[in-house]
């Protein structure tokens, strides 16, 4: 990738935004967002070989086929443990930089975090914990533009949240996934528990630095430097792991000072049509950005 990729002067942010209104007309839509963290919560438990999981496996599939999006069911079994990885692309060739979007869309089997030990071994509802990323990257789908300069795929990982628990691991979906990547990444940008009415996502300490400040650069020009607060704060082992482990420039756009993780009070009342509109406008508008700059 050359280095002018990172190097995007902010100056330049106006010009740019003016460019792409003419050759767009959709904006993301926190409310659309929000409706598919909705939907989400309608399957119930969504861990990994529930009926809720194959539900919004299938669901998720066919909502991207339906933008118009190629999909992909990355298939393979770790551990005896089968992970279903879902991958949205545009555009497959070798020239362009390739720009990967994730998120998790599996719920924690127990809410070990509960405050009561008898919800322990209840599931997680998984609204902001794996509803909130996924419908994000679901209105992605909806409304970038299709001729962008730049591959970009959303990428709908398994099995992240499973850690802890007897013969699971983390991040087992983005494990795999990168162990088969046919092609390396640019940038890859994973966003986890982004719909907390109270949103502070701060710098995550193992994060690719450039790549965070130009983000939240961005956030701040769009408004929302009350969210986006460049202060490190946390070391978080996310999806975004397997990718810096590799040598690739990833971040992990998180808030982790969400009070009912793990909890079965991870509920769609603590969900925030702002919030999710705040952090996709912000990568709405860098992938509109990016795909303006000639590399």
């Amino acid at each position: 990738m050359k280095k002018s990729f990172y190097l995007i002067l902010l100056s330049n942010f106006i010009l740019i935004l003016s460019s792409c209104s003419r050759q767009q007309t959709i904006p993301f839509d926190g409310q659309s967002a929000f409706s598919f963290v909705e939907k989400q919560m309608e399957f119930g438990q969504r861990s990994p070989g529930t009926e809720g999981h194959a539900a919004v496996v299938e669901w998720i599939s066919s909502t991207l086929i339906d933008y118009e999006w190629e999909v992909e069911l990355q298939q393979v079994t770790i551990q005896n443990k089968p992970i279903n990885n879902i991958i949205a692309k545009r555009k497959t060739t070798e020239q362009n930089n390739l720009i990967i979007i994730g998120a998790h869309y599996d719920t924690r089997f127990f809410a070990d975090y509960d405050e009561f030990p008898e919800n322990h071994t209840l599931p997680v509802p998984g609204a902001n914990d794996g509803a909130s990323g996924v419908a994000v990257l679901l209105e992605l789908a909806r409304v970038l533009p299709k001729n962008l300069d730049n591959d970009v795929s959303l990428v709908f990982f398994d099995a992240e949240d499973q850690g802890n628990i007897e013969d699971w691991d983390w991040i087992m979906g983005s494990r795999a996934f990168v162990a088969e990547l046919d092609k390396k990444p640019d940038a890859v940008i994973i966003v986890d528990m982004i719909g907390d009415a109270d949103l502070n996502i701060y710098y995550e300490k193992n994060s690719d630095p450039q790549l965070q400040k130009e983000i939240w650069d961005i956030a701040s020009s769009l408004g929302y430097q009350d969210i986006f607060i460049p202060e490190f704060k946390y070391s978080i082992l996310d999806d975004h792991t397997p990718f810096l482990e590799n040598g690739i420039k990833a971040i992990d756009i998180i808030d982790f000072d969400y009070p009912y993780w793990h909890t079965t009070n991870d509920t769609l009342d603590k969900i925030s049509a702002e919030s999710l509109h705040a952090v996709g406008d912000t990568l709405y508008h860098w992938l509109i950005m990016s795909e303006n700059i000639r590399n």
